[in-house]
């Protein structure tokens, strides 16, 4: 390859690189911006509601306050489809710059040969990520269902004596006396919910495999390790055999991450369902003794 050739290749990538840090920017310019307007929205209907709610004798300040409530929450929910699809395409086309990342260290300068597997290891990105996010959101629903049942059964078991001690003053309201009676009995309810739905597990073995994932794509991405490293071949026939293997790998490393997660599960309902097998064989030997 020719000096000039090589000086026109380093532009070319250079002048990449420039636009896509320049989409980056705009793409967070853009998210940034309907992010803000999502919270003056917030503010609207806030103060919409303040108006509505303790403004009642005043018909034209209802009407207004009610029609700005409705204009507020459509255009809330417009905000934020338009937020969820600036993000997805911020996030696919982060992916596809990581893609071309570990092509810019292929030993030869083939642009064809680099390009060919950029789609590839951007679909491969793209189906860890989608598995990152998923885990994300059952991390983060676990997680907040788990501290507001824990804080409100401290809370409700903690008012119960206040309660009694209210409902001795007498203090003419019949409702109080049915306090003392219902919040225990809701604090029951909600420990009884905590103790039976595995929220604080659930959410730290999604930690592990957001961790675990988010591990593994760095090393893709990268090809820091021996299965995903394909750059340090000099003949063109390997690197292609390597890099399709490295994909191949990462996707079976990725659900291996997923699978280890269901393991348990899936065990304790094999374990479930042993116990009850064992019991029935053991309420048939008696009877076959009887009939013996």
């Amino acid at each position: 390859m020719t000096t000039s050739e090589i000086t026109t290749e380093q532009k070319n990538q250079t002048g990449n690189s420039y636009t896509g840090e320049k989409s980056s920017s705009s793409g967070q310019k853009i998210l940034f911006t309907l992010k803000a307007f999502e919270y003056l929205l917030l503010a609207a209907i806030i103060c919409s509601g303040i108006i509505v709610i303790y403004l009642p004798d005043n018909k034209q300040a209802v009407i207004a306050g009610a029609v700005s409530l409705t204009i507020s929450i459509f255009l809330l929910l417009i905000n934020r489809q338009a937020f969820e699809e600036s993000k997805n395409a911020a996030n696919q086309f982060s992916l596809a710059q990581k893609a071309e990342l570990y092509t810019s260290l292929l030993s030869n300068n083939n642009s064809l040969e680099k390009n060919s597997f950029t789609p590839a290891r951007a679909k491969a990105l793209q189906y860890c990520q989608d598995m990152i996010d998923d885990y994300k959101k059952t991390r983060n629903l676990s997680r907040n269902l788990y501290y507001f049942l824990q804080i409100a059964t401290v809370i409700l078991s903690g008012v119960t004596p206040i309660l009694v001690l209210v409902d001795k003053l007498e203090a003419g309201q019949a409702w109080l006396k049915w306090l003392p009676v219902i919040c225990p009995a809701i604090a029951s309810i909600v420990a009884s919910i905590v103790t039976s739905f595995p929220f604080q597990k659930n959410a730290l073995a999604a930690n592990t495999a957001i961790e675990l994932l988010e591990a593994e794509q760095e090393k893709f991405i990268l090809g820091v390790t021996p299965s995903y490293r394909c750059y340090d071949v000099s003949s063109e026939t390997e690197q292609q055999q390597k890099a399709s293997q490295a994909i191949e790998q990462f996707i079976v490393q990725v659900n291996n991450i997923h699978l280890q997660q269901l393991q348990p599960t899936e065990e304790k309902q094999s374990e479930k369902t042993e116990p009850t097998a064992s019991a029935a064989s053991n309420e048939s030997k008696p009877e076959q003794s009887q009939q013996s």
